[in-house]
């Protein structure tokens, strides 16, 4: 079964070779330079012994999530289970295969979300900035769209008749779960009050109605198709589902004036009109009332914005579900279609702790990542199962200096045989993790919440550390290079794999060869 559904205008020559077998995409897609280098090395790669055709893929995808994030998740939650922490694994760095993966987008060295997920979710490279169409689109222009949409793994799932969902602990219209279902010439088109009037008027629709009709848009693109939508969708981002008016504020509104929408639509009663028997959930309690085994569709939005960060969820207003608790709700739903499924798992916020220049809130919520990456194993059949573990992109961040084996990773340096900090050549301290840009070294204590570093003035450079504590929740790392937010990093980032199909992950690959991974695995087009 599936979710809802939303496009632009304009069918695609697609052709349905059986809408519950395998299709055949646009030439466009499949003559684009991206996805046939790809789909030659993916084929290349087929000389290894096939483990078999998967049933199921869950596709994980850490945000912002480089080497030297794993490496320094891995530690602290080493660490925290009492160990030194370097011998220490994350669960899914324990599966048989893994690659190095380039990110760059088709017009920058380093990429954003939007033309990354673009490339893992369709095979064809992008521009930064733009979702679910290739490079010929022009950022923010609406007539450039109609023509270079791409077809997606999640849309050619629903074709074959799999279950489907998406997941997301940033908004669910954010750039990397919205690559997934929607085709946008701006990632920030999340709603109409996003918009230019100029491309509301050309006929684009903003990303959260396109998630909403993704299931009539996608019949209306595609001749003689017939789905029923994406299966469970959960994040947060309400507010662009929600009408600017203050009576259809959620009951946990913290906002006056919870939606953002200024067509007066509720797109969130919108989709219960077309789901009767959906169920949507908006709290701890509503997602811990969902039954698995007699729910069809569940659509849940549990933030106005970005849900919390794992460390700061316990202060939302009325609960959040975990990432691994969404996971393994959305598998056990999921897997009562006996075709089987495809899931896209996010955790978004790790992206935005390294914005914030908080090393704590990244790497405890990488360490939720990996809980959710060990429940998709535990909840799932490692015979036909496969499971893709990567990120989009990396950031600035640096681990650094001669601590010795053991020191707190989030602490300053100690070096062997001491238990002094080392200090710099300016006599101060100095930690070992660190971030080359940003806002700069701020002490805020208890704090859980990253993102209260905006309401600071920039402090980058260094800063005497001598009493400071930089293991406490609040403190934000020294930044080299004063800007107004931590930046993403151009090198490559790891991919993971275990079950059918897992034994091509190897090597160092374009970022777009992810989605023949999916789709070999899944035999979701045709040749």
């Amino acid at each position: 079964m599936r979710f809802s559904r939303t496009l632009l205008s304009g069918a695609l020559p697609l052709v349905i070779a059986s809408h519950t077998t395998a299709a055949v995409l646009p030439a466009h897609q499949t003559s684009n330079t991206w996805f046939t280098s790809a789909k030659t090395t993916t084929e290349a790669k087929a000389s290894a012994p096939a483990a078999g055709t998967a049933k199921n893929v869950i596709l994980f995808v850490g945000d912002g999530m480089g080497i030297s994030t794993l490496t320094a998740a891995r530690i602290l939650e080493g660490q925290t289970l009492g160990g030194s922490g370097e011998e220490h694994n994350l669960s899914f760095e324990t599966f048989p295969y893994s690659a190095l993966v380039k990110t760059y987008n088709v017009d920058a060295q380093t990429p954003d979300s939007a033309g990354t997920m673009t490339a893992m979710i369709s095979g064809v490279k992008t521009d930064v900035g733009v979702i679910g169409v290739d490079e010929d689109v022009e950022r923010g222009d609406c007539a450039t769209v109609a023509g270079n949409e791409l077809i997606t793994a999640v849309e050619l799932a629903e074709l074959k008749g799999l279950a489907t969902g998406v997941i997301s602990t940033a908004r669910i219209t954010h750039a990397t779960p919205a690559a997934t279902y929607a085709k946008a010439a701006d990632r920030n088109w999340e709603d109409i009050s996003d918009m230019p009037q100029a491309a509301i008027d050309a006929g684009c629709t903003d990303i959260a109605d396109q998630l909403v009709n993704f299931e009539s848009n996608l019949e209306a693109r595609i001749s003689g198709a017939d789905v029923d939508g994406i299966d469970v969708v959960m994040g947060g981002g309400r507010r662009h589902f929600l009408p600017k008016d203050a009576s259809a504020n959620s009951p946990d509104a913290v906002s006056a004036v919870e939606g953002d929408r200024t067509d007066g639509r509720n797109l969130v009663t919108e989709w219960q009109t077309r789901y009767q028997n959906g169920t949507y959930v908006f709290d701890q309690t509503g997602f811990d009332a969902v039954d698995a085994s007699t729910t069809t569709k569940l659509f849940g939005l549990f933030n106005e914005s970005h849900m919390q960060y794992e460390a700061d969820r316990g202060n939302d207003v009325s609960g959040e579900p975990s990432l691994s608790q969404m996971t393994a709700k959305a598998i056990d739903i999921l897997d009562n279609n006996s075709n089987g499924f495809f899931l896209t798992v996010e955790s978004g916020r790790i992206d935005h702790g390294h914005h914030a220049g908080s090393a704590y809130n990244a790497l405890t919520d990488a360490v939720e990542f990996a809980a959710a990456v060990k429940a998709a194993v535990d909840n799932t059949n490692p015979d036909e199962t496969l499971i893709l573990v990567t990120a989009d992109h990396s950031h600035v961040f640096t681990i650094a200096g001669y601590p010795k084996r053991g020191n707190p990773i989030l602490g300053k340096v100690v070096a062997i045989g001491e238990t002094a900090p080392a200090t710099a050549a300016d006599g101060m301290p100095y930690t070992t993790l660190g971030y080359t840009n940003g806002m700069g070294m701020q002490t805020l204590g208890s704090e859980t919440d990253a993102d209260a570093v905006y309401s600071q003035s920039n402090n980058a450079g260094r800063h005497d550390l001598a009493s400071v504590d930089t293991t406490s929740s609040g403190f934000h790392q020294e930044a080299l290079v004063p800007l107004g937010s931590e930046t993403h990093a151009g090198e490559d980032i790891s991919l993971h794999a275990t079950g059918p199909g897992a034994e091509k992950v190897q090597g160092v690959i374009e970022q777009n060869l992810v989605f023949h991974l999916i789709n070999d695995a899944l035999g979701l087009i045709a040749d």
